[in-house]
């Protein structure tokens, strides 16, 4: 009994997989090996970050690397988001980051759900009028998901992705909400 359950969970783990290789194995052309993109939006900060930084801005740039057998792939995005300081204080606290990310496209029709998430190298700096300016690098994480949809000669998307900068003694999280496209 538990034998057949198990080798019926496997199937089905594998049935987007053989999906989307049929899929794509009449078109195989239309899955470009190597994207080129460009993202931005609004970052919103979340937890501790909240409390003293306001809503803010995202701008990314991306390299993907596709497989047309496979809707797992890889992308390293380069991005900056920037936040205000609350409260009447001037300046902004502002993060630069190079991650790498896998990718999992659901396949669909037209408009197909995917899954990212991934790590990488994330710079913090602080710039307060008055009080001066320091950054640190950190590690740090992400996970989301987002919609993609392709049109002539592009593709689309719109993604929210966490991220969680690792600090020293704790962790600064914001969410970008971005649309881009790939070329």
């Amino acid at each position: 009994m538990k034998r057949s359950l198990v080798a019926a969970l496997v199937g089905l783990a594998f049935v987007p997989f053989a999906a989307h290789a049929q899929k794509h194995s009449s078109s195989v052309s239309s899955v470009k090996p190597v994207q080129f993109g460009i993202a931005g939006g609004a970052a919103l900060p979340t937890s501790d970050l909240s409390d003293g930084a306001s809503t803010g801005y995202n701008v990314t740039g991306s390299i993907a690397l596709n497989s047309a057998a496979w809707p797992l792939g890889l992308r390293i995005d380069g991005a900056y988001n920037r936040f205000g300081l609350k409260g009447g204080a001037s300046g902004d606290i502002h993060f630069s980051s190079v991650t790498g990310n896998a990718i999992y496209k659901i396949p669909a029709a037209s408009v197909s759900p995917y899954l990212i998430g991934g790590a990488g190298w994330y710079n913090a700096a602080v710039n307060m009028t008055g009080f001066g300016s320091g950054s640190d690098n950190h590690l740090g994480w992400n996970v989301g998901g987002g919609l993609s949809m392709p049109l002539s000669g592009f593709d689309t998307f719109i993604e929210a992705r966490y991220n969680q900068v690792q600090g020293n003694g704790g962790s600064l999280k914001f969410i970008p909400v971005t649309f881009g496209v790939m070329f």
